[in-house]
C-alpha cells in the first residue's frame, strides 16, 4: 500500500532525515520519502505488517506531526480549506512584523552610542546603565516569545538526539540571551560596588540585539523562502483550480446544478459554451470544440462529437453537448494528473541521497565545531564574549536549509513545468535518469506514425478518377476492413457518391466483391487480381512500387476492367522527423521497433529520418530487445502506446507512454506524453537535463557556502586577514542562502522547448498530400496483348475445346487457353481485338461471358 502524509514541524533537511530514519526502522516498510519542500511524506508498506496509525505515531515520537494527506482532487473541499503554505506564510508574516517592530528600537538603542546617534538622557551615563540594559532585555523578550517555536522544537529535537536547524538557532540565540542576562547581573553587582569599569565593560557586551537580530533575520529568510516555495507548487494549485465546482445534471426532465462531487457514473450532464467539463465522459448528444490545453498543453481546440470521449476540466468553446459521466472524483484524468504531479514532486531523485547523507550528520558536526571553536579561542586567551560570539556565528551560519532545499525545489518546479506542457513525470528518479539517456527505442504504430491509415496515392487506369472513387466508395462503405475507413473518408472528401450494391462478399485475404449497376465489381490486393486474371505486368509493377514505400495498394475493378489503384498508408506524425533529428543531434541513438515487415519498416524509418530499424519483432520480444541494448551498457528509453509495449516500457530505464495509448502502457511508463507527440519526448529529456543542471548548481553553492562560511565564522581567517564574522551577518547570510537556492530553482519556470512551427524539409515530415495520377493501361492495340475472359457454362473437355476453337477463329487471335476449374480463358492477340468480338464468339458457341480484361 502507498500513502501520503502531511508532516508539520520540519525546518531543515536534518528534520526530514530524522523522520526517514525513524520510519524506516518499522517492520513491513518498503519505502519512505520525506519531502521537506512540500511538507509531505510518501510511504509504501505492507498493510498486513504495518498500519497507518503506527507510522503516524512513529513520526510523533520523532518530534513531528503527521496526518494522512486529504484527497487533492475534491475541488470544493480544496477551495474551502486554507492552503497550508498560505497559512504558514501568514503566520510568519505576523511574526516578522512583530519582530521588526521591536528589533528596530533595540538595534537603535544598542548600536546608537557606537554610531553617535542621539539617545534620550535616561539611557546615558553610568548612573543610567541599568535602564540601558533592562530596556534592551525587555525589547528582546517579545521577539523571543513570538519566535518561541525555534526554541521548543530545537531543544526538543536536541533532547531526542536528532538536532536540526531549529536546534542550531535555539542554541545560538539562547547562548546570546543567557550571556546578556549574566551581563545584567554583572552590571548590577558593578553598580553596587561602584566598579564603573566593570559596568561599562558588560554594558557593551550584552548580545540581546544579536539574539533578536538572529531570530528576526531567520524569520525574514523563512518568510521569503516560504513565499518562493509557494511559487514552486503553483502548477499543482493551478491544476486543482481547473476543476469546476458544480455540474448541470439531468434529474428527471430537467437539468439541476449540483456540486461536482455528487456526480455519479452514468449521470447525464449538459455542458454549454464557455463552461468547463465537470468530469470525464462520453458525448451522447451534440458536438463542440473543446479547449484541452489545460490537460494536454495543445492550444488548438479539438472537435468532439457523439460517441467521443471528453476530459474533465477542458472548456467547451462552441455548441451545447450532453455527456454521460464515466469517470468521477479521483478517477478523472485531471485527478490522476494531480496525483502524479504531487507524487513526482514528493519523490526523491537518486542525487538527493547525497544531500540526505550530508544533512544526517551535518548538525551534530556543526554543534561540535561551534563548541570546539569557542573553547580553542578561550584557550588562546580571548575573552568569554569573543568566544561566545564565535560559537554563535558558527551555529547560525551553518543551518543546512540550502542543502536540504537544493533537490526538492528543482524537482517540484521541473515536474510542474512538465505538467504545464502536457508531460507527466511520475517520479524524481525518472526525471533524473532521462538526462543520461543514450538510446531511444520507438514503437512504430501510434508513436512515430499516426496509427490512422490515410490514402496517400491514387492511380487512375480507367476513364476518370470519379468513376474510380465512386466504385471504391460503394464497395468499401460496407466493408469492415481496417483500410476501408481511410478509403471511405478520402472518397467523401472528394465528393464521391456511393451506389447501391448487391451480392456483397468479403473474400478473406484478398478483398471484397459485389454487383454495382448489374456489373461485377471488386476491391482487393494483388492476390485477388491474380485470381481474377487481371494481374498483368503493369499491375504487378504498381503493386511493388507501392509496397516498397510502405503502402498497401488496393485495386478497384468494375465489369472486368481495373479502374485504378488506391494506396493506403499509416502516415508519420508531423513532428516525428523533427523529434528524431533533434534526438540524434543530442547524441542519442534512435531505433525504430516494429512487428511490420522490413520493407514497410524501412519506408517509415526513411520518412522519419531514423537510421536503425528492427522489424518483424513479436510483441513478446520487445522487452528482450530493450534488455539486449541495456546489456551493452546503455541507458535506454522505450516510447510506445500499446498493451504489447507495456513490458518493454517497464524494462527500459525510462518508459515513455504516448498519452493516447492504452491504460496499461501508461501505467507501466515513467513519463506520459499527453499530446501523443514525439516532440514532447525531446522536451522531457531537455527538461531533465535542465533540472539536473539546476540541482547540481544548488548543491554546489550550498556546499561551497557552508565550506567557506563555517571556517569564516569559526575565526580561521582572523590571524591571517583579521576577518571576524558578526553573528548577525551570519544569520543574514544563512537566510539568504536558502532564498537564493529556491530562487535559482524558480528559474526553471523559464524553461522552454519550442515546437517546430515551420519545420524545414530536413527536419520534419512533409504534410500529407495524396498523389493522384492517370496512366494509360497496357491493353488494347499492343502486340502480344493478353486478354483474360471469365466464361460460365463450361463443364467438360468438349466445352474447353469448343471455346478454344471459337476464340482462335477470331481475327487477330494467336492462341486461346481455357482453364475449366477457374472458368477462365486466356487469349493472346497479335493485333487489336475488340472485346465484343471475343464475347460474340464465345456466346455463339453457347456459353456466357462474365468479364473480359
Amino acid at each position: 500500500m502507498k500513502k501520503t502524509y502531511d508532516v508539520t514541524g520540519m525546518s531543515c533537511s536534518a528534520c526530514s532525515a530524522a523522520i526517514e530514519r525513524s520510519v524506516r526502522k518499522l517492520d513491513g516498510l518498503e519505502q519512505c520519502d520525506v519531502n521537506l519542500l512540500a511538507n509531505k511524506m510518501t510511504v509504501s508498506f505492507d498493510e498486513n505488517q504495518l498500519s497507518s496509525e503506527t507510522i503516524m505515531q512513529t513520526v510523533e515520537q520523532a518530534g513531528y506531526h503527521a496526518e494522512e494527506h486529504g484527497a487533492p482532487t475534491a475541488p470544493v473541499k480544496a477551495a474551502a480549506a486554507e492552503n497550508p503554505m498560505e497559512k504558514q506564510m501568514k503566520t510568519m508574516k505576523n511574526h516578522l512584523i512583530i519582530s521588526v517592530v521591536f528589533m528596530l528600537p533595540l538595534f537603535y538603542l544598542s548600536m546608537g552610542h557606537m554610531m553617535g546617534w542621539p539617545l534620550p538622557s535616561f539611557f546615558l551615563g553610568h548612573a543610567n546603565t541599568m535602564n540601558f540594559a533592562l530596556t534592551q532585555f525587555l525589547l528582546c523578550l517579545p521577539i523571543v516569545i513570538v519566535n518561541g517555536h525555534y526554541f521548543t522544537h530545537g531543544f526538543k529535537n536536541l533532547w531526542r538526539r536528532s538536532p536540526n536547524m531549529d536546534s542550531l538557532i535555539a542554541i545560538g540565540s539562547a547562548a546570546a540571551i543567557i550571556y546578556g542576562i549574566i551581563a545584567l547581573y554583572e552590571i548590577g553587582m558593578g553598580l553596587g560596588t561602584m566598579d564603573m569599569t566593570k559596568v561599562h565593560s558588560w554594558a557593551m557586551d550584552m548580545y540581546f540585539e544579536t539574539s533578536a537580530m538572529i531570530l528576526t533575520l531567520i524569520t525574514l529568510g523563512k518568510y521569503l523562502e516560504t513565499r518562493s516555495k509557494g511559487k514552486t507548487s503553483e502548477a499543482i494549485a493551478k491544476l486543482i483550480d481547473l476543476a469546476p465546482k458544480t455540474a448541470w445534471v439531468r434529474r428527471g426532465e430537467d437539468f439541476t446544478e449540483i456540486p461536482v462531487e455528487e456526480v455519479r457514473p452514468g449521470d447525464h450532464i449538459r455542458v454549454k459554451p464557455g463552461q468547463s467539463v465537470p468530469v470525464d465522459g462520453v458525448i451522447v448528444q451534440g458536438s463542440a470544440a473543446f479547449d484541452e490545453s489545460a490537460i494536454t498543453g495543445e492550444s488548438i481546440p479539438v472537435e468532439r462529437t457523439i460517441g467521443e470521449k471528453i476530459i474533465g476540466a477542458t472548456v467547451n468553446k462552441s455548441g451545447v453537448v450532453e455527456m454521460e459521466a464515466t469517470l468521477v472524483g479521483e478517477d478523472t484524468t485531471l485527478s490522476q494528473i494531480i496525483r502524479l504531479v504531487e507524487e513526482a514532486s514528493s519523490s526523491k531523485a537518486p542525487i538527493a541521497k547525497l544531500a540526505d547523507k550530508v544533512s544526517g550528520v551535518f548538525v551534530p558536526v556543526v554543534i561540535t565545531i561551534a563548541i570546539a571553536a569557542a573553547v580553542i579561542w578561550l584557550a588562546l586567551g580571548e575573552s568569554i564574549s569573543f568566544a561566545v560570539s564565535i560559537g554563535i556565528a558558527v551555529l547560525v551560519i551553518s543551518c543546512p536549509c540550502a542543502l536540504g532545499l537544493a533537490t526538492p525545489t528543482a524537482i517540484m518546479v521541473g515536474t510542474g513545468k512538465g505538467a504545464e506542457n502536457g508531460i507527466l513525470i511520475k517520479s524524481g528518479e525518472a526525471l533524473e535518469t532521462a538526462h543520461s539517456l543514450q538510446t531511444v527505442i520507438l514503437d512504430k504504430t501510434g508513436t512515430v506514425t499516426t496509427g490512422k491509415p490515410e490514402v496517400v496515392e491514387v492511380v487512375v487506369l480507367g476513364e476518370s478518377e470519379s468513376a474510380l472513387l465512386n466504385t471504391a466508395l460503394s464497395l468499401e462503405i460496407v466493408s469492415e476492413h481496417p483500410l476501408a475507413e481511410a478509403i471511405v473518408r478520402y472518397a467523401k472528401q472528394q465528393n464521391a457518391s456511393a451506389k447501391p450494391i448487391e451480392q456483397f462478399e468479403n473474400i478473406a485475404g484478398q478483398g471484397v466483391s459485389a454487383t454495382i449497376d448489374n456489373q461485377p465489381a471488386a476491391a482487393g490486393n494483388l492476390k485477388m487480381m491474380q485470381a481474377m486474371g487481371l494481374a498483368d505486368a503493369q499491375i504487378e509493377e504498381l503493386h511493388h512500387q507501392a509496397a516498397s514505400q510502405g503502402r498497401t495498394p488496393l485495386f478497384i475493378v468494375q465489369n472486368g476492367a481495373i479502374l485504378g489503384m488506391i494506396a493506403v498508408a499509416d502516415t508519420i506524425k508531423p513532428t516525428s522527423r523533427a523529434a528524431a533529428a533533434e534526438l540524434k543531434r543530442m547524441g542519442i541513438d534512435v531505433v525504430l521497433l516494429t512487428g511490420d515487415n522490413p520493407q514497410v519498416a524501412q519506408a517509415i524509418a526513411q520518412q522519419a529520418g531514423i537510421d536503425k530499424v528492427i522489424a518483424e519483432v513479436l510483441p513478446s520480444d520487445k522487452q528482450q530487445v530493450v534488455s539486449q541494448v541495456q546489456a551493452e551498457g546503455r541507458k535506454v528509453a522505450m516510447i510506445g502506446d500499446g498493451i504489447n509495449d507495456a513490458p518493454a516500457l517497464a524494462q527500459a530505464d525510462v518508459g515513455i507512454a504516448i498519452g493516447a495509448g492504452t491504460d496499461v502502457a501508461i501505467e507501466s511508463a515513467d513519463i506520459v506524453l499527453m499530446k501523443s507527440d514525439l516532440w514532447d519526448a525531446v522536451t522531457a529529456i531537455k527538461l531533465s537535463k535542465a533540472v539536473l543542471r539546476n540541482i547540481k548548481q544548488n548543491l554546489f553553492w550550498a556546499l561551497i557556502y557552508n565550506s567557506i562560511g563555517i571556517p569564516l565564522a569559526a575565526g580561521v581567517f582572523i590571524p591571517m586577514l583579521g576577518w571576524k564574522l558578526n553573528p548577525m551577518f551570519g544569520a543574514a547570510a544563512m537566510s539568504l542562502s536558502s532564498v537564493s537556492v529556491v530562487s535559482n530553482a524558480l528559474r526553471l519556470k523559464l524553461f522552454s522547448s519550442p515546437r517546430p512551427n515551420e519545420p524545414s524539409e530536413a527536419t520534419s515530415a512533409p504534410a500529407l498530400q495524396t498523389t493522384v495520377k492517370k496512366i494509360e493501361p497496357i491493353t488494347k492495340g499492343e502486340k502480344n496483348m493478353t486478354k483474360t475472359m471469365i466464361i460460365n457454362g463450361m463443364a467438360c473437355a468438349h466445352c474447353k475445346a469448343r471455346v478454344e476453337a471459337a476464340l482462335k477463329a477470331v481475327a487477330g487471335v494467336d492462341n486461346a487457353e481455357v482453364t475449366l476449374e477457374e472458368k477462365k480463358a486466356v487469349v493472346s492477340c497479335s493485333q487489336p481485338v475488340e472485346d465484343s468480338a471475343l464475347i460474340q464468339a464465345a456466346t455463339d458457341a453457347g456459353y456466357e461471358v462474365v468479364s473480359v480484361a
